[in-house]
């Protein structure tokens, strides 16, 4: 996020970030694959509340998730807790993954960053880093996985900072009713979009309760993914359009990139 909530703010944002993602987006799947391929230990960078790493450590794999928000590794450890998952299986840790350096670092068979989370990371400078952390907690043969969506020409002609409704869902946390809108803007000199999602919750009939998230999104193609990779030393496996991963090509709505550390 651009912003550093307040922790009541923050706590309400990670609730709903949960909600926001109630359906799987179909990648978990791929990564169980993924994890179970490297057969080793797991590290996934922005994990935010551990919509993968639960299922990861649920599975058998030894989990660590790194956020660097709190309020996220905080909802995390207490979902871990709820979910019976050994406290030994799955470690949350609150660090900025960007020069990161954990002690297992070259230690670990499979790290990742999922969801389009490399585009949270606002320049290109930022995104290379990401790979470079992967690389570094690697072990040899390792493996690393990052993937991305790519907008096309409509998409973009869409990000003109109109608002829209995306949707609206009942909290089972909180069972109130949860009203999404959303605005992006995109700014084609620096290849970003300013994001904003507008929350808005209460019971029908009753004043809502408004939060606000904002976040500066970087584009990322599919051949900076593998500069990146490459760049970091890793070796590019597989280029993929999608989460079975079937060849990218033209109109591929997301690039997922497997790369091995030699």
């Amino acid at each position: 996020m651009l912003d550093r909530p307040e922790p009541a703010t923050a706590a309400a944002l990670a609730r709903l970030y949960d909600l926001d993602l109630q359906d799987d987006p179909g990648d978990l799947d791929l990564y169980l694959a993924l994890a179970d391929r490297a057969d080793g230990s797991v590290l996934e960078l922005a994990a935010g509340t551990g919509r993968l790493a639960l299922p990861l450590a649920l599975a058998g794999h030894q989990v660590t998730a790194v956020d660097m928000d709190p309020a996220m590794v905080a909802r995390g450890r207490t979902r871990a807790e709820e979910a019976g998952v050994p406290p030994d299986r799955l470690a949350f840790v609150e660090a900025d993954l960007l020069g990161l350096q954990l002690p297992d670092a070259g230690r670990f068979a499979f790290a990742f960053i999922a969801l389009n989370s490399i585009m949270l990371l606002a320049s290109r400078d930022a995104q290379r880093g990401a790979f470079r952390t992967l690389a570094a907690h690697l072990a040899p043969g390792g493996l690393a996985a990052v993937d991305a969506w790519l907008p096309d020409a409509d998409d973009l002609a869409r990000f003109d900072g109109r608002i829209m409704l995306e949707w609206p869902l009942t909290d089972p946390d909180t069972g109130a009713v949860v009203t999404k809108a959303g605005s992006a803007q995109h700014d084609a000199a620096t290849n970003t979009v300013n994001l904003s999602a507008i929350y808005e919750e209460g019971r029908q009939g009753e004043p809502a309760r408004r939060w606000v998230r904002h976040d500066r999104l970087r584009l990322v193609s599919a051949d900076e993914l593998a500069a990146f990779a490459e760049d970091a030393g890793l070796r590019v496996e597989i280029m993929a359009g999608g989460y079975d991963l079937s060849p990218i090509g033209p109109g591929s709505e997301r690039a997922v990139l497997i790369a091995e550390r030699p």
